[in-house]
């Protein structure tokens, strides 16, 4: 699937509020069908070694990151809306797509999030 990532796409997430999507191995740890996004899928970030990280430079790391569908009342942007990367740091696909993604994934599924 093509994705639209957090409004600062390159590099790590570091801390909450840096717009950035978090890099690395995590499982979907909790789904939640009724969120402000068509559907959500919630990753186990942050995982040890962000907390850590985010610890050594005294901020805290964030969370609340999802894989999504689009903004409640949205679904109609379909896939124009990977035309820029706006979300908070999470992962975003179409309604279409995350209605797929969350018709056969399970928690505790992995996700790998990679540059």
């Amino acid at each position: 699937y093509l994705v639209a990532l957090g409004w600062t796409p390159q590099g790590d997430k570091l801390s909450a509020g840096d717009k950035r999507t978090p890099e690395g191995v995590f499982y979907i740890d909790a789904r939640q069908p009724n969120s402000h996004y068509h559907l959500a899928l919630h990753i186990s970030y942050p995982d040890a070694a962000h907390r850590a990280r985010s610890q050594t430079v005294g901020v805290q790391p964030g969370g609340n990151i999802m894989i999504h569908g689009l903004p409640n009342g949205l679904g109609a942007v379909g896939a124009a809306h990977r035309l820029t990367d706006w979300t908070y740091g999470c992962v975003a696909l179409t309604n279409e797509e995350i209605e797929q993604i969350w018709s056969v994934v399970p928690i505790g599924t992995p996700v790998e999030i990679k540059p």
